[in-house]
């Protein structure tokens, strides 16, 4: 679990700019000069005036909640990179709604241009390094699609950790086979490395054409979640990336 932090206190233009990032300080300060700025239900007369996380701070009547970092759960679509620029391709950060957005998001993880599903982006850095970072082995969980039909050989293959083009070992993972389509299988996996999924099938003389990933630890995917959409993922849950 991860510690509780204490409650921030700080300068009501820095407090509400750091969650509305249309807002700098300087229209903070305007919007108080005109009464638009309140702070438990008072109206504040001093942009330097101090409010922590737990106040009641609202611009023009609406509340901004404080949130020292953010978390949001992307349904990737194909065609987008996990990159914060656009060298290679549209960046994911484009699908983010104006209303989620904040300086210094980044896609924690990632999945290739032509996969689908589950990406978390945060600004958050010392979770996204303990969530990658190889001693943790945060499985992430993915739905395959193969060009041929799935082998019972691949349960045992995979559960021993397969080795992949290049000689590279990967470490144990579970795949299951979809008893409705023989095409189709959920893998675990306990590592990142490029091109995984698609690497280690190759190696068993088949090929993915169709990959999504559908959890990250143990959060789920929003099922009513649609391609390209994004939620805000609720603070309590943050836990469940890293157990």
């Amino acid at each position: 679990m991860r510690c509780q932090k204490e409650v921030k206190t700080m300068r009501i233009d820095r407090f509400i700019s750091s969650q509305k990032p249309e807002l700098s300080r300087s229209d903070v300060k305007k919007l108080v000069r005109d009464g638009h700025v309140t702070l438990n239900g008072k109206p504040v007369k001093n942009a330097q005036q101090q409010a922590n996380e737990d106040d009641d701070v609202r611009v023009n009547g609406e509340r901004i909640i404080y949130r020292e970092h953010i978390y949001i759960m992307l349904n990737k679509p194909q065609g987008y990179i996990c990159s914060t620029s656009d060298n290679d391709g549209e960046s994911v950060l484009k699908l983010v709604p104006s209303e989620l957005r904040r300086p210094g998001l980044f896609p924690a993880g990632r999945l290739d241009k032509d996969t689908e599903g589950f990406v978390l982006i945060t600004d958050d850095g010392e979770l996204a390094h303990k969530m990658l970072a190889p001693s943790h082995h945060v499985p992430k969980t993915y739905q395959v699609t193969l060009e041929r039909p799935f082998d019972e050989s691949y349960i045992k293959l995979f559960a021993e950790g397969i080795t992949i083009d290049g000689g590279e070992k990967c470490l144990p993972a579970e795949v299951t086979p979809d008893v409705s389509d023989c095409h189709k299988c959920t893998l675990i996996l306990h590592e990142g490395k490029y091109h995984q999924v698609k690497r280690m099938f190759i190696s068993v003389g088949n090929k993915v054409t169709f990959l999504r990933r559908i959890r990250i630890g143990n959060l789920q995917i929003d099922e009513n979640l649609p391609l390209g959409g994004c939620l805000e993922i609720l603070h309590k849950d943050v836990d469940k990336f890293l157990f």
